[in-house]
């Protein structure tokens, strides 16, 4: 900010370098750019993240059914936590082999883990595909939502870093651009400095 209060102290001095207007500049577009267009990118990214996420949970609840599975057998392992400390309030696994029929009608049997109990012969909800294949629940509209406004934030993040990083990028090659300057009058005028009428 420094520098875009300098562009407009400095407009008229002649001590104003133009590697120091470029700079000022430069600073006062990259902060326009973050104000303005870091809000613009992210809500452009979570609008087309929200549009396919949504039609991926229609898809999802369209192709995904619930129904029931019967329990065969049940092995039940501690928790991932074993630490005796740690694993007194947790709840042990429970490796379910259970048995369901699919939407095309069709017997499967698969491996489930449960946290809660269950006995042989009782039943318990699954998701499955069209082919009747174990699948996960599908995404829900709430869900599409958060992760869709994940993706903006994401996406803002990433344009406001790329902005800053460019502006760096550039005030140090300024930078070298004005030292390598100074190196040259050095060079041309460095031998007679402090001699008397060296510029006669």
């Amino acid at each position: 900010m420094r520098m875009i209060v300098g562009l407009w102290r400095w407009r008229g001095n002649p001590l104003c370098r133009g590697t120091d207007r470029r700079e000022a500049w430069l600073s006062l577009w990259a902060a326009l750019l973050i104000a303005l267009g870091v809000p613009l990118a992210g809500w452009a990214a979570a609008d087309a993240a929200h549009e396919a996420l949504l039609r991926t949970a229609h898809e999802q609840q369209h192709e995904r059914q619930r129904i029931q599975a019967t329990v065969q057998h049940v092995t039940v392992l501690p928790p991932l936590d074993s630490e005796t400390e740690t694993a007194a309030g947790a709840q042990n696994r429970n490796r379910v082999t259970a048995r369901w029929t699919g939407p095309e009608g069709n017997t499967h049997t698969g491996t489930v883990m449960l946290r809660h109990p269950v006995e042989p012969g009782s039943r318990f909800p699954v998701w499955t595909d069209a082919q009747g294949r174990l699948t996960s629940r599908p995404m829900s509209a709430r869900s599409a939502r958060s992760y869709s406004l994940l993706a903006g934030l994401a996406a803002a993040a990433f344009a406001a870093g790329a902005l800053e990083g460019g502006r760096r990028v550039t005030v140090r090659l300024l930078l070298r651009r004005r030292y390598a300057r100074w190196d040259e009058e050095w060079v041309r005028i460095g031998p007679d400095w402090g001699r008397t009428g060296a510029g006669n």
